[in-house]
Formats: C-alpha cells, structure tokens, sequence
C-alpha cells in the first residue's frame, strides 16, 4: 500500500493521494488522485501522524472493468504547547473520507505455449530436479510471461506496464506439452510486440512457439525454436518478437531499447568460460586443433593470424594449455555452442553428437584388435570385397549393442551376439563393379562427382611453376607439347587446343609441393605435386592425357619429375594406375580440406556469428538467413573434437597429415575470396564458363555437359530469384540498405572481424545498394545449401569403394629411385604395389564409416525450399515470392531427372554410370546421394 502524501499550505490543505491500480496480474501504482478538504484552522503543528486503511469492491463484465476505492485518512494534530498557558492544548482528529470509481477497458487473451518433449530437458529428466518442477507445474507456476506494448506510453514517453502471468501446464499432445494462461490487457496496450518469458523449472525446456488469441488484430505468432534456460541458472528472462520483421528505422518505440538490449546480451562480454546454456556469440581463432597437454607430439599450429591465415570460429572461453598460453585446452566434455545452435534430439540420434567421436574412441579401437597390424593393408582386392559381403567381426564391447545402436547401417548383431562391421555397397559398385578402373569414370568425376570444384581450364603453354626454382627446383613441367600432340593426333595441335578450349587441369603441383618433403618425414604416407590433364572429346566428355608427379631437391636428391600416360603395354599401365591412385589421394585430400571444410564449414561459421551479434531477430534479413545457418555450429564444433584435430580422423587417414590443416590455411591465404564463392564467378575463375548475356543463366560453359554447373545454375537462379524478390520488398532503394546500422554492422564485422586475415582485401562487394545485398545474400545461401550438398552428401556413393577416391597413398611411384629389388616385386605383382599404396584397412575401414555418418540425411532434414518459415508465410508478398521459389525448385527436380535420362549426356547418362542427383533439392531420410539441406547440418 502506497502512503498518501500530505501537502500543507498556510492558507488551505491539499492532499493528494495516490491509489494503487492493478494493471492485468501486474501491480503498480500508475496514476495519481487528488481531493481537497474541508477549510480548517491555520494552526501550527509539531508533528503529523498519519493512518490509511482501504477496501474496494470490483465488479467486471467482459470488457469492462469498475474498480470502486473508498479511503478512511485520520490526521491528528497536536498544537505546540504555549507558556503561559496552564492548560495543555487538547489534540484534535480530521477525518477524511475519499471515494474513487475507476471504470478501465479490458480485452481477455489467452497465451498458448507449446514445449517440446525432450530427452535432456525437465518433461523426462529423473531426479530431484525432476520432482521439483512437477511440483512447479502442479501449483501452476511453471512459466512466467510478460506481455510487452510495442508502443510507448503516450502520456509519458515511456514503455507501457508490462502485462504478466502464470502458464500452467494444459494437456499433452503427441511429443509435446501445451501450457495455457489468460490475460486482461488494457484496450490502450497497443499491438504485443514481444513476449518475456521466464523458465520456472530447474531445467531447461525447449519452446516451440507462442500463440496469443483474443486479440483485436487476430492471433499473434512468436515463432521461438528455443531452449530456455532455468532462472536458476540464469535469472534474465527470455524475450520473444511477433513474427513481424522491422528494420531498425521502423522497429515500433515500445521495442527500440528491448531490441538493442538483446543484441548485447548476445554478444556477451568476452570473458570467461562459455556455459552450455549460454547464447552468446563471439570470434576466436583456431587454437583448440592441437593436445600439447596430453602429448607434445600433438602440437599444432593456431590457424588464424599472420602466420596462418584462417577464418575465426565461436570462443568457448576455455583455459589455456598448461604447455603454453597459445593454445586453449581441449575439453573433455561438450564443446560449447551456443545453445539454439545444437542439434535437435531427432538428429542427435540419427547422426548423434557422439557417433563421430565413438568412431574414433570406440570403433578404432575395436578395429585395432580385430586387426591387431595397425599398418597391414590388404593383400587382395577380394579382401576388400569382402568388407561388402562378410565384413570385419569385431571384438566384445563394453555393453552388448553399442555398436549397432551408433552404427546401425553399419553394425550387425550375429546369432551368436557379435558385432560384425559390414558395409552396404554404394550405388556406384552396385551398378559397375569395376568403375573405379575405368579411365573414363576418372574423368567424369570431375564433372559430376564429388569435387567438380577443382577442374580448370588450360589457358597457357608451356606449364610452369610458380614457386623459387632455387628452393623447388626447374619451374618448367616435363609435359612437353610433344607428348600432348601424340596423345591427341588426330584432333587438334596443341595450340589448336588451347585456343578452342579443349585442355583442362587438375592442378596439386604448386599446392602440395612445398610439403612433400616434410609429410615425407612421417611414417606411412608420401606426397607429389601434381597435374592431370584432360582433353575435351568431340562426344562432349573428358579424356585423361597424362599425369605429372614431381618431387623436390630433398635429402641431398635432385628434383625428379616423370609423366606418365595411359598405356598398351602392362608395364606402364600399372604405372599409370599407380599415378592415378596417387592423385586421386590428392584430389580427396584438397576436396575434404579445401572444397568441402573450409569454403563450405569453415567459411560461414563467421557469418552465422556476425548474423547473431549484429542483426536483431526482427531484422528480416536475419529471419531470410538463419534457416541457413541451421546446426552448422554444432557440425563444426564436432569436426574440432573428433576430425581435424591433432591425431583425429583426417591427420590419421589422408596423405598431408599432421600438416592437413595447415595446409588448409595455405589455400585459404592464397586462394580464397568471398566474391568468387558465387557459383557464376568461380565457373568464370577456373576457365568453365564466360559471360554471356544471351545465353541462360548469362553464362555459356565451357563444357556443355557439365552435370554440377547445369544443375548448379539453376539452382542458383532459383535461389537468386528468391533472394531478389525478398530484398526488394525491404530495401525499395539504395538509402535504406546504407542507414541500416544493423544491415552495415553486420557486413563490416564479417569482413573485419570474421575474416579478420582478409579485412584490407580490394575485392570485398560493397554494401551500399539492394543490388549488393542481393549478390552477398546469394552468395552465402548458395554456399550453405547448394556447394556443400553438391561436395557432401555424395561422399559414400563415390568413396564408400575406397580403390575409386583413396584419402592417402602410403608409397611412392616404383619408378622413383628403386632398388633393383623394389622394381622386381613391382613387374612380379603389380597388384600388390597398387593394394600396398592404398589405406591401411583400419584406415580404409575407418573412413568408409565416417562417409557413411557424413552421408546421411535425418529425419528431420529441412531441404531448401520445402518448408516456409513462419515470418515469411504472415507477410503476403514474401509468403507469394516463396511459393515461387518451391515451384521453380519441384520443376528443377523434374529437369534433373530428364536429364538422366538423356543418352545424348554421356557425363550423367551411359552403361553403369550413377545419374547425377546431388543437387536434387529434396530427398529421403539416410545416404541417398540426393537432396539439397537449407544448411550445412552435417
């Protein structure tokens, strides 16, 4: 109860008396009421005491509300004491009696709040905790809500009281709770422009959505998708936004400060060890691939700086090394991202967060007893068939059925109760077994394979090398025109063929070179600098000309260099199926490394981070991204745990290494640019494609039937067209993309900050028109959608045979220096030197599961373009525009399989050969070869 106020004059008494009035559940004094009392006597008083009791009598109908306060005030007055007067002066009693009807509109709404059932979170945790929020929801306080005014008070300029209440727990649906609650809210409120909400449990929950009814303007979505952390955990409620999307300039008055405040909430302070309930997003550089404290030997690099350049990843926070302050302690517990970025329960058990790391810490060593030689590789090609048929029986494990419940495509349970390790075969051996042998298969993959990243045209002659003769020898290749005219006579000259764009590369000569030496110094690899080429047949496909390996002056060895071709003889077939294998080690390692994990992974971890520092929720072009930035966090965070690590899956299995990623960094100091991640601009960088206004997609290819570029492009239409409509309907001018401070923040900090090793480069786009919002939107989408489904989700249909993509050749070429013996074992079982080359079979073996997770679609895949977010469906014109978009992808759908279908596209089309589908938007769940995820979710 709030004290009347008593203001005394010489010539009256005024008292004003503030009432308290009850806004909805909320109380708070907010208006005040005055009254006037009868004259009384100027006399002079020492002290003043006074009382107040009230009692009120509500009555209410369904929209009105009388409030009827009558307050008793006794004021005793006590008349100071005169001298010379005897008789002491007798205290005397006002009494003052105020009446106030109050008559307040309200509107009755409901709030309905929908939890996810979840495996970690209150609704199913066992334990003390557990009883205590069943008791929560037994007294009906299970979730505090506050409705929030989008509008200030008009009166004051302030925000509007808060209208708030208990959500009690309603009924149970399928995999689903329902908590309800009602509201009064004043008719004057205004819109509700958001909603805090504060988790009473000792657990956290995930809240699906907020759903107001009994409004004036209909119900109110707030789409949420979110873990809500315990307020013991942390006592800052949750805010929620409609599903209405403001640019800052037009964020309604009532939201301004609350939207402000969520940003920096977000990006936290950049101290201390990150929680796991936390939501914060911060940059780091990559300091955490190394062990130093479990084994000097693990000591890695931090990529990131000068030294190695390298995108920033989110910061956990965690303690430095014991070793040195340079790197951060690998955690031995859940890494830390922040926590909406996590998979969802459904993923976690289709792809969980531990299957890659039972790979490495389960089946690993399961398979090290079963094969007890660490280093045996296999001695005939029927041992490797038989991992198809018969499979690898493994040793007991722990508990009975692990195995399989992680691996269940992979672990078979026998009669007996053993697990067996047997591989599904891919859809390439189940249509040719002998693909991988064929010359002309090699070449096609390149087109339409796993890393159609990597070909480029030849547009110079002779081939030379870039790097210091003094350190690397002779730049000049030993491809010489004369070997070239002799594998093409017939056809053209070499000049000819350069001029009519008929010579293309696979060039890993300049790349992996500076490291051959030092990958040489470890044990059971090798490494050569490479080039393939290729000569364009009037058929339209690929021909495979020659192969150049070339070694550095080493060791106190000169540079040798020997090309290699396909032959007629058996001598120097061999040899050439041993070249191919060893630049097919080159082309898998630079696919996983390079076109895979960091323009695709790697790449786009900043974006997401600056997404959630520097654009509100409400922003649209936040709400346009974030289904493309769907658990890449969380993948990443697990590649640092378990595959690129120091000693993890990559280092163990592919030829740089302990140098993978280092190497890595190399190409992304020299070769990566965020304008040429574009699909168009990296088909006109390597050589595939040139402008042309007139011809589709405003490029003409270089190779017509080149299945990733066709399908590609009309993806990137398609997605371009979407991002075109979407942008225009925000930013009508070039004026409100340059004063949007979020919009110009956010760009800045991803050039600046998240590609800090890039931030003085030429080429960044501008962000000064709606144009350049749309070329940078596209770009980004395209990356996390269409690159990395076309470099992803094909990696067991292509490498689950390992002869056809090996990730490491362990030997080097027979003719390299051989001793008389070495070359005699060669012409007696040339086999056996090619199978000797190959994997071990705990590397084989290892890998091949490891594509079989990474190949896989959950059942709770979001494909792009088959689900429309809700913020988008409640604004008509981006909700049509949408509609759109899915109807150009389902027609996309039906030109892919024509063109399967087509046996004039002798690149996707023929005898044996797998269509190709990679980039077909949407699929079924589990490895499929197909379908294009909004996000990169694995």
């Amino acid at each position: 109860m709030l004290k009347p106020q008593v203001h005394q004059s010489k010539s009256s008494q005024t008292l004003f008396l503030r009432k308290p009035f009850f806004h909805g559940r909320a109380r708070s004094a907010s208006f005040p009421v005055w009254s006037r009392p009868s004259f009384q006597p100027e006399i002079k008083y020492r002290n003043i005491k006074a009382t107040s009791s009230s009692s009120s009598d509500n009555s209410s109908t369904p929209t009105t509300t009388t409030k009827t306060t009558t307050t008793t005030t006794r004021i005793t007055t006590t008349p100071i004491p005169d001298p010379t007067t005897p008789t002491p002066p007798t205290a005397t009693t006002t009494t003052i009696v105020t009446t106030e009807v109050v008559t307040k509109k309200f509107i009755s709404v409901k709030a309905t709040l929908t939890v996810t059932l979840t495996v970690g979170g209150f609704l199913s945790h066992i334990g003390l905790a557990r009883g205590l929020d069943d008791i929560t929801d037994l007294l009906g306080q299970s979730l505090l809500l506050e409705l929030v005014s989008a509008e200030l008070d008009p009166k004051t300029g302030e925000e509007k009281e808060k209208v708030a209440g208990y959500a009690h727990r309603s009924r149970r649906q399928e995999g689903e709770i329902i908590y309800e609650t009602d509201f009064k809210v004043p008719v004057d409120f205004g819109e509700i422009g958001a909603i805090l909400v504060e988790n009473e449990h000792r657990k956290e929950m995930f809240l699906k959505e907020i759903v107001v009814d009994g409004l004036p303007c209909g119900s109110v979505h707030h789409s949420c998708n979110s873990w809500i952390h315990s307020k013991y955990d942390n006592p800052a409620k949750r805010v929620f936004f409609t599903n209405k999307s403001y640019l800052p300039s037009q964020t309604p008055s009532g939201l301004a400060k609350l939207r402000e405040e969520e940003l920096v909430t977000l990006r936290g302070n950049g101290q201390g060890e990150r929680k796991s309930f936390e939501r914060i997003y911060d940059y780091d550089v990559y300091n955490d691939l190394g062990d130093p404290d479990k084994n000097l030997r693990l000591e890695r690099p931090v990529l990131g700086g000068k030294e190695f350049p390298y995108p920033r990843r989110c910061r956990t926070g965690r303690l430095p090394c014991d070793t040195g302050s340079l790197y951060e302690k690998r955690s031995r517990k859940h890494w830390y991202v922040p926590r909406d970025e996590a998979f969802s329960e459904v993923k976690q058990l289709t792809f969980s967060a531990k299957t890659l790391y039972s790979v490495m810490h389960a089946l690993v060593p399961s398979l090290e007893i079963a094969i007890a030689d660490t280093d045996l590789g296999f001695k005939y090609f029927t041992a490797i068939d038989s991992l198809f048929h018969e499979g690898i029986q493994l040793p007991p494990f722990k508990e009975q059925g692990v195995l399989k419940a992680l691996l269940p495509r992979l672990v078979k349970v026998m009669s007996s109760g053993d697990d067996v390790l047997r591989f599904v075969p891919p859809e390439t051996m189940n249509r040719d077994k002998f693909f991988w042998f064929r010359d002309d298969e090699f070449a096609r993959q390149t087109l339409a394979g796993l890393n159609p990243y990597s070909i480029k045209l030849v547009t110079e002659w002779p081939l030379k090398s870039e790097l210091d003769p003094e350190i690397y020898g002779p730049p000049e290749s030993a491809i010489t025109k004369e070997i070239i005219e002799q594998e093409i006579r017939g056809f053209a000259t070499i000049t000819e063929a350069i001029e009519e764009k008929k010579l293309f590369i696979l060039d890993y000569h300049d790349l992996f070179l500076p490291y051959v030496s030092k990958v040489r110094k470890l044990e059971g690899t090798t490494l050569y600098g490479s080039r393939t080429l290729f000569f364009l047949t009037p058929e339209g496909t690929l021909r495979p000309l020659v192969i150049e390996l070339t070694r550095p002056p080493m060791d106190g060895k000169p540079q040798w260099k020997q090309v290699f071709q396909p032959a007629w003889n058996a001598t120097d077939v061999w040899l050439w199926r041993l070249a191919k294998a060893h630049v097919l080690a080159h082309d898998s390692g630079y696919h996983q490394l390079v076109s895979h994990w960091l323009r695709t992974h790697c790449a786009t971890e900043p974006y997401i981070i600056a997404t959630n520092r520097q654009l509100s929720v409400m922003h649209p072009i936040y709400r346009l991204l974030h289904p493309h930035f769907r658990y890449t966090m969380e993948i990443n965070s697990l590649a640092r745990e378990s595959l690129i690590n120091a000693g993890g899956i990559i280092e163990t299995s592919f030829s740089p290494k302990k140098y993978s990623l280092e190497l890595c960094s190399v190409v992304y100091g020299k070769e990566w640019r965020f304008d040429q991640e574009a699909l168009p601009a990296d088909l006109i960088r390597r050589g595939m494609a040139v402008e042309d206004p007139t011809a589709p997609h405003g490029l003409r290819l270089t190779i017509e039937d080149y299945p990733f570029a066709n399908d590609g492009l009309l993806l990137w239409d398609a997605i371009k067209q979407w991002v075109t409509d979407y942008v225009n309907h925000y930013y009508p001018d070039s004026s409100i993309v340059q004063t949007d401070q979020e919009l110009q923040a956010w760009w800045t900090e991803i050039k600046t900050v998240g590609h800090a090793d890039k931030k003085d480069e030429p080429w960044w786009p501008e962000l000064n028109t709606p144009e350049d919002l749309m070329g940078i939107i596209t770009t980004m989408v395209w990356v996390a959608s269409g690159h990395h489904a076309a470099v992803n989700f094909g990696q067991y249909a292509y490498a689950g045979y390992f002869p056809s993509r090996p990730t490491i050749a362990r030997t080097n070429m027979p003719t390299e220096d051989p001793s008389e013996e070495d070359w005699k074992n060669f012409v007696r079982k040339p086999d056996s030197a090619l199978l000797q080359c190959f994997p071990t079979q705990i590397q084989a073996t290892t890998i091949m599961a490891v594509l079989d997770i990474l190949s896989n679609h959950s059942p709770d895949e979001e494909y792009i373009g088959e689900k429309m977010e809700q913020a988008w469906a409640e604004e008509p014109v981006i909700k049509a525009a949408f509609e759109r978009f899915k109807g150009r992808l389902l027609a996309l759908e039906r030109t892919i399989d024509d063109r399967n279908a087509s046996s004039e596209l002798k690149n996707r089309n023929g005898a044996g050969v797998v269509p190709y589908e990679l980039l077909k938007p949407f699929s079924q769940p589990g490895v499929t070869g197909k379908g294009v995820p909004y996000s990169i979710s694995i």
